[in-house]
């Protein structure tokens, strides 16, 4: 028996996106062969709840976590993920309309469980969008804690450094 399909999404800042083509991948992934679409599972949608250039680390504990990381980065939240944001990006945020596009998964494969990412060779055409037009609160009805710091860096190489599952997203963007 395979397990149920997930629900994929898009999130982009425009609007009336009607078809997503296949392009090349902004980041290297070995088991990528051609342009693709991007979609991100409902499972971590939350880390890209965001302007598309915010910086931010991401985080969960996973099978392998061992407990002083878990401890050490999570002990005090009830919250399953972690989303840390540069202090600097609030009024952004507060700013920021955001289009959540949904696709049917059958064309799509998934390439990274760790940050929920699937891709297709195909062209996309999205069954759904949502406005978002509140994203703190999109974000703060899920299963995670929002954390705005001064810098993502010494957060990024703790965790990078550890055995929590994580992404690193749009850090080239990060103030330091």
């Amino acid at each position: 028996m395979h397990p149920p399909k997930p629900r994929l999404f898009h999130i982009s800042e425009q609007p009336g996106i009607s078809i997503f083509t296949p392009r090349p991948s902004p980041s290297n992934f070995d088991n990528i062969t051609g342009d693709v679409v991007f979609a991100i599972s409902d499972q971590l949608l939350h880390n890209y709840l965001l302007p598309r250039d915010c910086p931010r680390v991401t985080f969960y504990a996973g099978t392998n976590t061992i407990d002083a990381n878990k401890q050490k980065f999570m002990g005090n939240t009830t919250a399953s993920h972690i989303v840390a944001v540069e202090s600097g990006w609030y009024q952004k945020i507060k700013e920021t309309t955001l289009y959540c596009y949904e696709f049917l998964p059958d064309d799509f494969m998934l390439i990274d469980e760790c940050a929920g990412y699937y891709v297709s060779y195909k062209p996309a055409l999205p069954i759904a969008v949502t406005v978002i037009g509140d994203i703190m609160a999109a974000l703060l009805n899920r299963d995670i804690e929002l954390r705005f710091m001064p810098s993502l860096t010494d957060i990024a190489d703790a965790v990078r450094n550890s055995s929590l599952r994580f992404s690193l997203i749009r850090m080239r963007n990060a103030k330091g």
